[in-house]
């Protein structure tokens, strides 16, 4: 007896989910894991080896794209997923957004990229690059390699418009605050599995053999894309038909609030909304610093990728390599600590990991290039070069953001909507990760932007000493907005708490009379 309740002791804190839960949370488990394989693969291992390993571009390409196109096509998604969500039902709406992408990402890879070089302004290119000076040649490159550069964009939207808005809006309306606080972890846990996976694909599909046709490679990673989409698509479908129509699952209020028709929400109202609510704003606040503090970091971190792997394929390899190495640590921290730590010290001490761990291991990667030229004898002894050792001082910083992120920021971010309002979910969330995220991403990319020409240092390597303190700032204004979120969270839940107990002693008494 002793250890059978020890054996459910322990399932509970690895799976803390009822039987009965088990058709509901494990299709969302594995649709999480699907939706980030697909980020995965078209990410950082695939859409910043195609625009920083092209011809004559580099890492300083990626604050341009973030900076001055996936903005503006953020917000462009935005407002057109603000009119389909009005016309459209939630089920439709999520198959036209795996759709567009099935087809933009099939024909990146069977037609735009095998027709490159004939596709490519190769004259329009050579004048402006002659015209703007080869210090501006990384503006240059995101035109002459456009079709690289739209891939760009379609991952990046991917990671807002499907990983993060599709996915969690759905989750967050089936789902109340008791069940958010015993499955949302497992949720980040499945997303944290599939580097794992995609990290394996990727180094299969493309070996760091520079006789490899990259080529090839591009095609055989849309394919498998595409196929996770179908598949994901499929499983949507079945919990349509047999999860949100199950009252067990998904109580009839839930069921309303998901039924009830959305209100209409145009770009300026999303924004007048998010200024004009201090709870929504705090949110955005956490979003924005995160994304302009981990970008800020990590576009330093694969310049110096690119200066240790210059070929493509050998840099796609290693960020192949990364992505495992992201797939087998952070779903250690999300079941050991994730959920336990949200149960045990709650959501504000928990919340607050995030920013420091971040910041801190930022600061010791930035440190370390700063005064790269004191790294020699430590690096000596681990037998590498000192460009090696501050790789991998940035690729341990990149795996902490990561853990910090999916295990701990995800998850209580994701909890702070769901006391609000059916309105107030959808006008809050729809704002904040699409435009925060992209403000925060986009900020950063046009501060490095311009100390790169402020300074005419033609690198972002270069400017990494006034990197450092802007993050730092960062940070600190992260750590307050936290704070004051904290107040109102706590206040919100409760009463959301008491709604809820009283729903469930209705329905008690309810089933006791009849």
């Amino acid at each position: 007896m002793a250890s059978e309740g020890q054996f459910s002791k322990w399932r509970q804190r690895f799976w803390p989910v009822h039987r009965h839960e088990h058709k509901k949370f494990v299709p969302l488990f594995f649709l999480k894991f699907l939706f980030t394989i697909n980020f995965c693969l078209l990410g950082s291992a695939t859409k910043d080896t195609l625009v920083v390993t092209a011809p004559g571009s580099g890492a300083e390409v990626i604050p341009i794209l973030k900076g001055w196109i996936v903005l503006p096509c953020s917000i462009l998604m935005l407002l057109l997923y603000t009119r389909l969500s009005n016309k459209l039902s939630q089920e439709k709406l999520f198959y036209t957004v795996l759709a567009a992408f099935l087809g933009f990402f099939l024909l990146f890879g069977f037609v735009l990229y095998p027709l490159r070089d004939a596709l490519s302004p190769t004259e329009f290119s050579d004048w402006l690059l002659t015209h703007l000076g080869e210090a501006r040649s990384h503006w240059v490159a995101v035109v002459r390699h456009w079709m690289n550069s739209l891939f760009f964009v379609a991952a990046e939207l991917w990671g807002t418009m499907v990983l993060v808005l599709l996915f969690w809006s759905f989750a967050n309306n089936i789902n109340r605050i008791s069940e958010a606080k015993r499955a949302y972890t497992l949720f980040v846990a499945s997303g944290n599995l599939a580097p794992i996976l995609g990290g394996f694909i990727v180094c299969a599909i493309c070996p760091s053999d520079s006789l490899v046709d990259f080529g090839a490679s591009i095609q055989k990673i849309t394919l498998f894309s595409s196929a996770v989409i179908v598949l994901a698509a499929g499983i949507f479908w079945w919990m349509q038909r047999y999860v949100v129509t199950d009252p067990k699952l998904c109580p009839p209020e839930v069921v309303a609030s998901i039924k009830k028709e959305k209100p209409k929400l145009t770009l300026g109202q999303s924004i007048k909304y998010v200024l004009s609510s201090r709870y929504i704003l705090c949110i955005a606040v956490l979003v924005v610093s995160y994304a302009f503090a981990i970008n800020m970091i990590e576009v330093t971190w694969k310049a110096c990728i690119k200066l240790q792997f210059p070929e493509s394929n050998a840099y796609q390899n290693f960020m192949g390599k990364v992505n495992i190495i992201i797939g087998m640590t952070t779903p250690l921290v999300a079941f050991l600590a994730g959920g336990n730590l949200i149960r045990k010290l709650g959501w504000y001490r928990t919340a607050r990991l995030a920013p420091i761990l971040i910041g801190v291991t930022g600061l010791f990667f930035l440190g370390a290039y700063i005064f790269r030229e004191h790294l020699t004898p430590m690096s000596a002894l681990f037998g590498v070069t000192p460009l090696y050792f501050i790789v991998v001082l940035g690729l341990i910083q990149n795996v902490t953001s990561k853990a910090m992120k999916y295990s701990l920021f995800d998850p209580t971010k994701e909890m702070a909507f769901i006391p609000l309002d059916a309105e107030a979910k959808i006008k809050g969330k729809a704002s904040v990760d699409v435009v925060g995220s992209r403000l925060g991403k986009a900020g950063s990319s046009w501060s490095q932007a311009l100390l790169i020409e402020l300074f005419g240092l033609g690198s972002v390597l270069n400017v990494s000493t006034i990197i450092l303190p802007i993050v730092v700032l960062i940070i600190a204004g992260w750590m307050i907005s936290l704070r004051s979120l904290n107040k109102s969270f706590t206040s919100l839940t409760a009463e959301a708490e008491e709604r809820e107990a009283q729903a469930q002693t209705q329905e008690e008494q309810q089933k006791a009379v009849s």
